[in-house]
Formats: structure tokens, sequence, C-alpha cells
């Protein structure tokens, strides 16, 4: 049994089921056992991929993207380029690469990592530390300092906890990670009718909530619409609220139980961008999609990016480059293809622009 499993079995026998959410907090974000404090998880020799690992494409286009951004705004002199959970700095040493094409722009931000990881940090320092913009590091967004912010946000949002309510004859109750008989974890519900949640479902269906993540995207939101700039959010998940469960384990690039082995799997819950989109709304910022990250890579030229990196390369590199061109903008889930599943939203100050990647 893992320390961790140890501590949380010991604390739900002293204090009672504790809720999902407080559960996914402390797999993933326990000081000394969470499952982000202890591991480099990214990468084949990880639990799972994401985009700027797959190619380089990914980040040059999204600092392409940073950098209109910039231009809609106006081209403060001063301003903040941020990334919400970086990975191992990969997605930001590709948006630096690029983002001297815009003039004034490498010279009037400055490069903030909103990391909570010692081990990825130390990862993201080294992948950073040949590139001409130092970084700065802050463990919450709030530590960020004032002034136009310039968000990026890849995978990071399904990370954060969620809550599940499941309906049962009497009304919803809140779904807790109890003890069995034989002291293991399992599930249960509460004792207590939710009487707030009124939605019309059939017994046994759950609602997922994420308060976290609306409450970040509110303070995000509200910053963005009083000192400027734009959130670029990108994720798995679904555009409109609905039932359903749709929480995750993943180890080794496979999904397991999410109650088996806490802090060593990866925990995450997919994306409602409907909540989140009026969460942004509701604080007056301006909502751009979500789209497919099909129709925003293709849209901001991915295709003319693929065939430029293969002039220059390899037999054996020509084919990487269509590999990776077809696992980020193709929607066969099936063959881990990532164009369909995954959305793209952006959240701005209300005067912004419509900006690349959402035009109609």
């Amino acid at each position: 049994m893992s320390a961790l499993k140890k501590e949380i079995i010991e604390t739900i026998a002293h204090d009672g089921p504790m809720s999902l959410e407080r559960y996914m907090s402390l797999c993933l974000s326990h000081p000394r056992y969470g499952y982000y404090m202890t591991r480099d998880p990214f990468g084949a020799g990880g639990d799972f991929v994401t985009a700027p690992e797959i190619s380089q494409m990914f980040g040059e286009l999204l600092g392409v993207w940073v950098t209109e951004a910039w231009r809609g705004a106006g081209a403060p002199d001063e301003a903040r380029l941020v990334e919400l959970g970086p990975g191992r700095g990969t997605l930001m040493s590709d948006v630096l690469r690029v983002t001297p094409i815009a003039p004034n722009f490498y010279s009037a931000v400055t490069v903030h990592l909103v990391e909570t990881s010692p081990t990825l940090r130390e990862a993201q320092r080294q992948t950073l530390a040949r590139a001409a913009k130092p970084a700065q590091w802050h463990s919450d967004f709030s530590e960020t300092p004032p002034g136009p912010a310039f968000i990026i946000a890849n995978e990071f949002f399904d990370a954060l906890p969620v809550r599940h309510y499941v309906k049962s004859a009497s009304g919803w109750r809140e779904q807790l990670v109890g003890l069995d008989a034989e002291g293991e974890l399992a599930f249960g519900l509460s004792d207590q009718i939710e009487t707030a949640l009124n939605v019309q479902a059939r017994e046994g269906s759950i609602i997922e909530v994420n308060v976290a993540a609306q409450k970040l995207m509110a303070d995000i939101a509200t910053r963005l619409v009083a000192e400027g700039g734009a959130l670029l959010l990108i994720d798995y998940g679904y555009e409109q609220t609905s039932l359903g469960d749709s929480l995750q384990a993943v180890s080794r690039h496979a999904y397991v139980d999410p109650l088996a082995a806490p802090g060593e799997a990866d925990l995450t819950a997919h994306v409602d961008f409907a909540a989140l989109a009026r969460a942004a709304a509701a604080c007056g910022a301006k909502v751009m999609g979500p789209v497919t990250q099909t129709d925003f890579l293709l849209q901001l030229g991915i295709e003319r990016r693929a065939e430029t990196l293969s002039k220059k390369a390899t037999p054996e590199q020509a084919q990487a480059i269509v590999d990776a061109f077809e696992r980020l903008t193709g929607i066969d889930n099936a063959r881990h293809q990532m164009g369909g599943l995954f959305k793209v939203m952006a959240v701005t100050h209300p005067e912004m622009p419509d900006l690349p990647g959402f035009f109609v």
C-alpha cells in the first residue's frame, strides 16, 4: 500500500468520507506524495503525451497566436506571458522561439510559469535554460504581477478537481470516497440531499461540477477585463454542459481504477467549456469558441508549417512530421488523434477584436 493511500484511509477512518474533489486534490497535489509533486509524467516514458511533446508545430502556432492577441490588445509596452501548468517547458520554449516575429513583443513581455511541482519546475528550468527570455515561477495565478496578461493553458483545466452528484430516489446526493467493509477505498453517497440542484434526470444519473475550474476562470476573466489581455485554453472536453461521469485515471498510457493507487496515476475529468464560458462572460469578458483543435490549427496554418518543415527534412523526419500533423488534427479517437476531442477557447478583454483560429 502506498504512503498516500495509507494516509487517505486513516483520514477517512478518523474524519469520515471525503468529497471526490478533496480526494483528487490529495492524489495530484499532496505536498509529499501527490502525483505531480513527485514525477515527470510526460512523454512516451511517462503516463501520457501532450501536444507540445508531439511536435514543435503546436507551440510555434500558439506563439503566433499570442503575438496576434498582443497586437489586438494595442501592443502594450509591458505585458505578462503566462503559462498555467507548463509541463516540461516544451510549449513555452517553442512559443518563445517564434515570438520575435512580432516587433517589440519580445521586449514587452516578462515570462511567468504557474507550477506547484518541484520536479516539473526543475525540468522547466532545464528546458528554458537557453531561452533568451528568463522565466519567473509562481505557485498560483494570483501571484503573477499585474498588467496585461497573455495566458496559455494547455491540458491544465482537466486536472482541476471535480465534484460528482448522483441522482437517488430521494434527490441529488454528493458522491464521496469512503471505506468498504474490508477497509478499502470505495465510492458512496452523502446522506444529505443537495436541494440547490433541481436538474431533472433519471435515477443513477451523475452531474459533474468543477467548482475550482469555474473559480479560476472567474479570477482570470476579472483580471483580463480590468487590465487587458487574453487566455487561450486548449483541453479535451465537451462544448455543452451535460450529465455524465468523465473521471479517469491514467498510468503508463492505460486507464486504471481511480481508487486503486492514489498518487500513482493521473486523475482528470473532461472540461465543461460551456460552464467556463458562462463563468467568464459573467465577469464581463469576451469569449471566442470553443472550436475543435483541428479547426483552430488549420486556421492558424499548420498545413503550411508542416510543408515548410518537410522541405528541409530527411525522409524519416518528413514522415514524423506527417504523423504529428495527423495526430494533432485528426479526429479518429481510436488512433489517439486529438483534433476532434480537444477544443480551443479564448477569453479576452471585451474590446479585443476577433482573433485567428476563431474566424467564422
